[in-house]
């Protein structure tokens, strides 16, 4: 198995010129044991001014479970030609001879580590820092809203662990983000009962519970008039209270849900405090939304 973490190897070691003349040693031999990294590029490429110093960085951070090889195809056009490569800056990687992904253009960092990432699974890298180092690459992929590129990581992640309750978890985060409810939710239905209980899928099913109350949210508008006209109103403020979280306002959510809870705690078998939970167990634990939510609520139960 190859294994990230521990020193990292010389950079001479990790990140080489080659030439045609030394491509079978550094590229088809060395790919017998490491997978490598091919870069084609061009001395007249704008892209790949940018892409070179991108790729160097994210091969370093991998710690020696890749390595670069940058093949200048001005100089190596019999490679580029066998390889087919019509475009610089194109990028394959290579493992045990053979080419296994790739892509053309500058990618942004986090995608350079996603596939980084993932060459290393496939490669059949260490279980724990490549795998750790997929989800982080994955988890800012969804972040930054390339969702499908998240899912594709994800899934890669979860062959190679079926067990790996953060990146079912991030199946599901990305299915709602593409708005198909029902893949996450069978995605969510299909993880192991031995996981069943992670916290990451405990997560995700309270975003796909929020999802799927958005899709029937009132307008915030009409809501947050009716309670205004009549305070007492509970359902009105409930239902304020999802509108609220399906545009975005979490905050005025749980403040909403917090004043229901104020004016009557037992009001339809105490909805609002398990609409309350099911919010704070969609956000990061140490959220301030949730840590303050958590206080107030405490602070009215024990009053």
């Amino acid at each position: 198995m190859l294994e990230l973490g521990g020193q990292t190897p010389p950079e001479t070691d990790l990140i080489k010129d080659v030439s045609e003349a030394d491509f079978m040693a550094e590229v088809i031999e060395a790919s017998q044991t490491v997978p490598v990294i091919v870069d084609f590029w061009a001395p007249w490429c704008g892209p790949c001014k940018t892409l070179i110093p991108a790729i160097e960085a994210a091969v370093t951070k991998a710690k020696g479970a890749v390595k670069l090889a940058k093949v200048n195809v001005d100089e190596a056009q019999m490679i580029a030609g066998q390889l087919r490569v019509q475009s610089v800056p194109t990028v394959y990687a290579f493992w045990q001879g053979q080419p296994i992904d790739g892509f053309q253009g500058a990618l942004p960092p986090s995608e350079l580590d996603a596939f980084i990432a993932r060459v290393i699974t496939a490669a059949g890298g260490d279980t724990s820092g490549g795998l750790d180092e997929a989800i982080a690459a994955a988890e800012e992929m969804l972040e930054e809203g390339s969702v499908a590129d998240a899912a594709q990581t994800f899934a890669a992640i979860l062959e190679e662990d079926p067990q790996n309750a953060a990146a079912y978890g991030g199946m599901v985060r990305s299915y709602i983000a593409l708005d198909d409810l029902e893949q996450a939710e069978a995605i969510l239905n299909g993880a192991p009962a031995e996981i069943s209980n992670a916290p990451e899928l405990e997560a995700a099913h309270a975003q796909l519970e929020l999802a799927k109350q958005a899709a029937d949210a009132g307008p915030v508008g009409e809501l947050q008039a009716a309670v205004d006209a009549t305070p007492d109103d509970h359902q009105a403020r409930f239902d304020l209270a999802q509108a609220l979280h399906a545009s975005g306002q979490t905050q005025e959510a749980v403040d909403q849900l917090l004043e229901l809870f104020r004016r009557d705690r037992e009001w339809n078998d105490d909805a609002a405090r398990q609409q309350l939970f099911t919010l704070f167990d969609a956000l990061k634990p140490n959220d301030p939304i949730v840590l303050n939510g958590r206080r107030k609520l405490s602070s009215m139960i024990f009053a």
